[in-house]
């Protein structure tokens, strides 16, 4: 399962791998470095889905859904289901 602690470690990483500072990021992603810092660190305990998904975007990254122990995200399986072939 993972946790809000491991989403926090896949934002830094994907901030990094963007080679990106948190000042950079946080204003393309349109939020406060302290936000960055606070969301990377889980100092609060909680973070916002909205700014992790505009983190993620401004990071080259986006947000998929994957069962455990799958490769598969959702979008591969609907669009299975609707006769697409996903790339």
């Amino acid at each position: 399962m993972t946790t809000l602690y491991d989403i926090a470690d896949m934002l830094k990483e994907a901030r990094r791998d963007a080679k990106l500072s948190q000042e950079e990021l946080g204003r393309r992603a349109g939020v406060a470095r302290t936000t960055v810092a606070r969301m990377e660190n889980l100092s609060r305990g909680d973070m916002s889905v909205s700014a992790l998904l505009r983190l993620l975007e401004a990071a080259g990254y986006d947000l998929k859904l994957v069962r455990p122990g799958h490769q598969r995200t959702l979008e591969d399986v609907l669009a299975e289901q609707r006769g697409e072939f996903s790339s």
